[in-house]
C-alpha cells in the first residue's frame, strides 16, 4: 500500500525524460521533476499520518464522554492533546494537496513548452504522450482530495468548541450535556477519514506507473 521511497534523483530523470535538454539548463528540469515527485511523497506521508491521528482523536473523545469516566481531567488532557495534533496534521495534509496541485501544474506546463522544441518528431511524440499520461495521473490526487478540506475544517471547528466547552465545565453533568454533540463529531471524524480513502487509493494506483512493480 505504501509508496516506496526510491531514489528521488533517479525518479526525477525518469519522469523528466529528455525534455530538459531542450531550450535551457538541465538543472531547471530536474528541480521541477524533484518538486513534482516530492509532492507525491509528501501527500502520501501526510495523508497516512492524518488517518492515524483521526482515529486517536476519535478514541480520546469517546473515552472522555464515556459514562462514569473515573478521571475526567486525565481524559480531557488526552483529548485536548489529540485535537492539537490533529489540527497540525490536517493543516499539513491540506497544504500538501494544494502544493502538489500547484507544483504539478507548473511542471507539466513547462514540459509542454519544451516538448514542442524537439526537432526529432519521434522524440516529440513520445514526450507529449508521456506528458499527457503523467499529468492525468498527477491530477487524480487533488481531484480525489477535493472534499477533504471542507470535512476537515468542519470537524476541527466542533472538536475545538467541545474542548472550550469542557474546559469551562469539566463535570459529569457538563460531559453529559455535550455528549450528543460529541457523538455527532465522532461520526464526522469517521466521515473525514473515509474522505481520505480516495486520495490514498489514487496514490497507490500511481505507484506502479512512477516506480514500477506493485
Amino acid at each position: 500500500m505504501k509508496l516506496r521511497n526510491r531514489s528521488l534523483p533517479i525518479f526525477a530523470m525518469f519522469l523528466l525524460g529528455t525534455a530538459s535538454l531542450v531550450g535551457g539548463c538541465a538543472t531547471t528540469g530536474m528541480d521541477r521533476a524533484s518538486s513534482a515527485s516530492g509532492s507525491i511523497q509528501d501527500v502520501d506521508s501526510e495523508m497516512r499520518k492524518m488517518v492515524v491521528q483521526i482515529d486517536l482523536t476519535s478514541a480520546s473523545l469517546e473515552s472522555l464522554v464515556k459514562p462514569g469516566q473515573p478521571d475526567l481531567e486525565k481524559a480531557f488532557d488526552a483529548y485536548s492533546d489529540n485535537v492539537s495534533k490533529l489540527e497540525n496534521e490536517g493543516s499539513r495534509a491540506v497544504k500538501r494537496l494544494d502544493e502538489m496541485k500547484l507544483n504539478s501544474r507548473e511542471y507539466f506546463a513547462e514540459w509542454e513548452k519544451q516538448g514542442i522544441a524537439y526537432k526529432n518528431p519521434q522524440i516529440r511524440e513520445q514526450s507529449e504522450e508521456r506528458r499527457l499520461k503523467l499529468s492525468e495521473i498527477y491530477a487524480r490526487i487533488p481531484a480525489a482530495g477535493a472534499g477533504v478540506k471542507v470535512s476537515y475544517l468542519a470537524a476541527m471547528s466542533d472538536l475545538k468548541e467541545i474542548r472550550i466547552y469542557l474546559s469551562n465545565d469539566l463535570t459529569p453533568k457538563g460531559v453529559e450535556t455535550i455528549t450528543p454533540v460529541a457523538t455527532k463529531t465522532i461520526q464526522d471524524l469517521e466521515s473525514l477519514k473515509i474522505s481520505l480513502h480516495p486520495v490514498i487509493t489514487a496514490l497507490d494506483e500511481i505507484e506502479p506507473e512512477l516506480y514500477g512493480g506493485k
